[in-house]
């Protein structure tokens, strides 16, 4: 006899409203022609082709209509569709991180800096719709930028809480976007993970041979159109590492740092730079999302009184506003 899945996905942060199981007739409700895709998995329980990226993208579309109602939210196909629960994981996760010290800081008083915001501009969304936090999302990709643009001015509720920016340099991750004169209370990071095509093509056909059980050897995936999201030199690691050296240039114009490590085998070298460049306080939070697990590694150049001091000075007045 096959076990059923439990209902309560008890990966996901308490907060995630993907949590339960995804109620598929009220997503069909905001989404009909999702109905052609629904059929019983191997529990016997309604669910989609999650190996279909055209199903994947119609079934994340409808979710971020149903549960945080973004009614308009387009991008080219050749660019990576998001999966919902994972990045508000992160948003949430990143919120319990501000909120260490008593209510989660909401509202204007909050900018998070999004390294990399892609043409789904998905992390502002939530974070928007979530906490209603202000965002600066930058990108390399000036067709990505005018993506996320669109999908801003598209949705009343995201306009004047996003600003989008070009990185003109492949090179660097905070100079060319943050002044000098900023201040940011976080910033989030979802890293390119491979160094190659052919180590990219190599991971998607392990995600669908997960999905389906099956192994292929026809996947085809178009690089030209996705492979900043998905490929940088030197792959995750070095990345990360770049981060990490430009924060300390910026070590007072933020509160937290923060990045996704998508493969365990790169904390020691990230860990042992931080201490190297005398962090004062580093936090990793593990996630995980069905099959797939990572981590959150946080760190910030701020001693204690100046953490103090910055939260009196920014978010003292958001905390009593939503206190209630």
């Amino acid at each position: 006899m096959v076990q059923k899945k439990k209902d309560v996905k008890t990966r996901l942060h308490p907060r995630n409203k993907n949590r339960e199981r995804y109620d598929l007739k009220a997503l069909i409700e905001v989404s009909p022609e999702l109905a052609n895709h629904v059929k019983p998995n191997k529990y016997g329980d309604d669910s989609v082709d999650f190996s279909n990226p055209d199903v994947v993208r119609m079934l994340n579309t409808a979710l971020l209509n149903y549960s945080y109602g973004i009614k308009h939210w387009l991008f080219p196909v050749d660019n990576l569709c998001p999966a919902i629960p994972g990045r508000a994981d992160y948003v949430h996760y990143a919120a319990d991180l501000l909120g260490e010290y008593g209510e989660i800081p909401k509202g204007d008083q909050i900018t998070v800096f999004d390294i990399g915001v892609g043409a789904s501009c998905i992390y502002p969304i939530i974070g928007v719709t979530e906490y209603d936090w202000n965002f600066i999302g930058s990108d390399i990709d000036q067709k990505s930028i005018d993506s996320a643009l669109n999908i801003v001015q598209s949705n009343p509720s995201l306009k004047g809480k996003i600003e989008v920016k070009l990185q003109g340099s492949t090179r660097d991750i905070f100079f060319g976007v943050i002044s000098k004169e900023d201040k940011i209370d976080l910033a989030i990071c979802n890293p390119p993970f491979n160094a190659s095509a052919e180590e990219a093509l190599s991971g998607s056909k392990r995600k669908v041979k997960n999905l389906t059980g099956k192994k292929t050897d026809s996947l085809e995936l178009n690089f030209a159109g996705i492979s900043n999201e998905l490929i940088t030199e030197g792959g995750e690691s070095m990345f990360i590492k770049n981060m990490i050296k430009e924060s300390v240039k910026f070590s007072h114009n933020f509160y937290w740092f923060t990045t996704l490590v998508s493969k365990q085998s790169n904390l020691k070298a990230v860990y042992n730079l931080l201490d190297n460049y005398s962090a004062k306080e580093v936090k990793t939070t593990p996630m995980g999302t069905g099959n797939k697990s990572s981590r959150i590694v946080a760190w910030t150049f701020l001693s204690e009184e100046e953490q103090a001091a910055w939260r009196e000075s920014r978010w003292n007045v958001a905390q009593k506003l939503y206190s209630d």
